[in-house]
């Protein structure tokens, strides 16, 4: 999936996650410390196509933590670049975008910089383990220039069954 800028069949990278997912979301209870336990906790996530794949925005509803997240994800077609743009119910703000592509692994790598606990970050998205009913996200910070990188979230996604009940 290694796209050249202007190649429009990036446009369509993460048709993949369209539909109805079941996830089980796993995530340090401190995002920079090694040592911090892990919560594990279920969501479900709808994802729908916009602009014709160029974008596409998708619903996580995690009423065991009592919020809601969105992720819009835009295909800049001068760059070849996707922008990840994520917020949630708890603040209702836009946090910093993470931009990048999927290589011809198979595997998407996106990059930004935020903050966290006061600190500044760098942050990692990796999409990978795509399949027609499964797929892996995770989120890693780094703290010293992308020399080392601590994951502190991941989601595994399963395709939801037609007529499963959500929640």
């Amino acid at each position: 999936m290694n796209h050249a800028p202007h190649d429009t069949s990036a446009a369509r990278d993460f048709a993949f996650l369209l539909g109805d997912w079941d996830v089980v979301n796993r995530r340090r209870t401190d995002y920079l410390d090694p040592e911090s336990d892990w919560e594990e906790f279920p969501a479900v996530s709808h994802c729908q196509s916009l602009f014709g794949g160029a974008a596409n925005l998708d619903e996580i509803d995690v009423p065991s933590q009592g919020w809601t997240g969105l992720t819009l994800r835009l295909f800049d077609v001068e760059t070849g670049l996707w922008s990840l743009n994520w917020s949630s119910s708890r603040s209702g703000r836009l946090f910093p975008p993470v931009f990048g592509r999927f290589g011809a692994d198979g595997r998407g790598e996106f990059l930004g910089d935020d903050t966290y606990a006061g600190k500044d970050v760098r942050a990692r998205f990796v999409w990978s383990g795509i399949s027609e009913t499964t797929a892996h996200w995770e989120q890693a910070f780094s703290v010293d220039g992308e020399k080392t990188w601590l994951t502190n979230w991941t989601m595994e996604f399963t395709r939801r069954v037609p007529g499963t009940p959500a929640g």
